[in-house]
């Protein structure tokens, strides 16, 4: 918008704030919503190769096709903002298919775990597990994620300004940050925010539309399954009983759209993530997630019962803010 300005969006901002009561966008977003089924995913680790034959695992290529147009596009210098002297920039390493960035929103992990006297060579597509009660969209002090009625967990890459704080409360540290791209650059670029964050939502213009993510339609060995969450859940305990195996991500973070299946427990296979992780050329940084068992929520905890508590009128305001710049845009756009 050409005459867009500090001034006047403050002004609508303050407007929007006293008329919407400073609702939170992520909690009003998704209230009324349960007559909707929601959706997940069962992954079968048994089933994945990882796509052994090609460069690039099947899921991968799909994710990066369908979501290609919503990729970051950063300014070309970009400034530092205070107090950071650093920035997170990928734009030049866009085609780095081997952990997750804001241009690869899923990638595939592999973990050679022993178990009961047999090894076992897993491949293990990584991507958000689309939680029950996100801690990333409760703790946003923007605003700016919230769960849908379908249950995918998505980012408003319009008004988020890059702050991190939902990968710091992600026990897998999922969301990617690109700098030098988003709503801080005309607001505050040296004092606010540090670009946009960016992570699978599922697909969710897809899902809306009736059809399944793009993973799934191009796994080839059907190790990707999607469908409504309950039924999900329920294959997945099929599966992990007929191979006397283990499920993760029913329980994790107080509960996920996204049930793994393996035969192999996931405490082996976490351990053997983070022994992979010290040695990264960069070690003990997201992008790489580990398989925590039974990570607790930080919503529910002491430490993060008090920083929602903090942030929630700081959040309202943000979300009022954010109504005022969509109207002045034009209106919302349709992901």
């Amino acid at each position: 918008m050409s005459d867009f300005s500090r001034r006047e969006f403050m002004k609508r901002s303050a407007a929007a704030g006293v008329a919407g009561g400073v609702a939170l966008t992520g909690l009003s977003k998704s209230a009324g919503a349960s007559d909707i089924p929601q959706v997940g995913t069962m992954i079968d680790l048994t089933r994945c190769d990882g796509c052994k034959t090609l460069d690039v695992p099947a899921c991968v290529s799909a994710c990066r096709e369908e979501n290609r147009e919503r990729f970051p596009e950063p300014i070309k210098d970009i400034p530092n903002y205070w107090p950071h002297k650093k920035k997170e920039d990928w734009s030049k390493k866009k085609g780095l298919t081997s952990r997750l960035t804001p241009y690869n929103w899923t990638f595939v992990q592999k973990a050679d775990v022993e178990h009961n006297g047999k090894r076992y060579a897993l491949n293990i597509p990584r991507r958000c597990m689309h939680c029950d009660n996100p801690p990333c969209a409760n703790v946003c002090p923007f605003s700016v994620q919230y769960k849908t009625p379908e249950g995918p967990v998505v980012i408003d890459r319009d008004l988020c300004f890059g702050g991190a704080k939902c990968r710091d409360v992600c026990p897998w540290g999922i969301p990617a940050r690109q700098a030098g791209v988003g709503i801080y650059l005309k607001i505050a670029p040296q004092l606010a925010g540090g670009g946009v964050m960016y992570k699978c939502d599922l697909c969710y213009s897809r899902v809306k539309a009736g059809r399944e993510p793009a993973c799934v339609e191009a796994c080839p060995r059907n190790a990707i399954i999607f469908g409504e969450k309950e039924k999900m859940r329920a294959l997945a305990h099929k599966r992990a009983s007929e191979i006397n195996g283990y499920i993760y991500g029913e329980r994790e973070n107080g509960g996920t759209s996204t049930f793994y299946v393996s035969p192999a427990p996931f405490e082996k296979i976490h351990a053997e993530l983070m022994k992979q992780k010290t040695v990264q050329p960069t070690p003990n940084v997201p992008g790489f997630p580990g398989m925590p068992v039974d990570v607790e929520n930080f919503t529910e905890t002491a430490n993060g019962i008090a920083w929602s508590m903090i942030v929630a009128p700081v959040a309202g305001i943000a979300a009022a803010a954010g109504a005022a710049y969509k109207t002045m845009k034009g209106g919302e756009k349709d992901d």
